[in-house]
């Protein structure tokens, strides 16, 4: 079993949408109307707003291979980059996303330990995410690695109004 991470660059693009539209898709799609899937597909993994992202500063995504097999991808975000105001002293971690068919491998706490990894080389004091409040496997994971739900906000999926639930967790 080979596990690789490897960060991306513009030139991943295309594959980065791929690889998008297929993780949300698979995560989502079964509790979400198909209008609103689409909505947030096309406002959200088009090849200009994640042309955008990646050049961003302050903004990193970072592939997952599981045996050679692009299995999923990390975003994180520093300073104005994050989807919340929550200072400098904070890392998000705005997407974990692996596919269904790699899931419970473990690539999900790769991923985390990287990000994990980013906020202590930049001398974050702790770590935070959204997670949609239905999204029972990954509260469960976000928990039992030490996430803690502080506040919510609310996510909106096409026209219907959300709640992912606000997790930190302290760095020592």
């Amino acid at each position: 079993m080979a596990i690789n991470i490897k960060k991306c660059t513009i030139e991943d693009v295309h594959k980065l949408k791929e690889i998008s539209y297929e993780t949300f898709n698979e995560t989502f799609k079964d509790q979400n109307s198909p209008e609103n899937i689409n909505a947030y597909l096309e406002r959200s993994f088009n090849l200009k707003q994640l042309e955008k992202e990646l050049s961003n500063n302050y903004s990193k995504f970072f592939f997952i291979y599981f045996n050679d097999e692009l299995a999923g991808y990390l975003k994180v975000n520093i300073n104005d980059a994050q989807t919340e105001e929550m200072g400098d002293e904070l890392l998000e971690v705005e997407r974990i996303y692996i596919k269904n068919r790699f899931q419970k491998h473990g690539l999900g706490k790769y991923l985390l330990n990287k990000a994990l990894e980013i906020a202590k080389k930049l001398d974050k004091k702790k770590i935070w995410l959204g997670v949609w409040e239905e999204n029972e496997n990954a509260i469960a994971f976000y928990k039992k690695m030490g996430f803690v739900q502080t506040d919510a906000h609310s996510f909106y999926m096409g026209d219907e109004e959300q709640t992912d639930y606000i997790m930190i967790k302290k760095l020592i």
